[in-house]
């Protein structure tokens, strides 16, 4: 998995997997939860609502960024380092 960003003790990583669809992985405390772009649906997990609020604030703020990365990954399978939320 790549980190592609970090903030507030929130890990967000993107890799390429069995699924299709544009996804992105947070990580927070050793719980794990995955969402969907372009919607920012989150699709399953764990995390606490509070954080999952954070990740899909920041989401919405890097979808342009987030499916750029998905496309990049998709054909050379590194991606690039998006701004944190301050």
């Amino acid at each position: 998995m790549l980190e592609i960003s970090s903030f507030l003790g929130i890990s967000i990583y993107m890799f390429f997997d069995n699924l299709n669809t544009p996804h992105f992985h947070a990580l927070y405390k050793g719980v794990e939860g995955l969402f969907f772009i372009p919607l920012v649906k989150y699709e399953r997990g764990k995390l606490p609502p509070g954080i999952v609020g954070l990740v899909k604030e920041w989401a919405e703020l890097h979808k342009k960024e987030l499916l750029e990365n998905w496309s990049i990954l998709k054909t050379t399978g590194s991606c690039q380092r998006i701004e944190p939320l301050v």
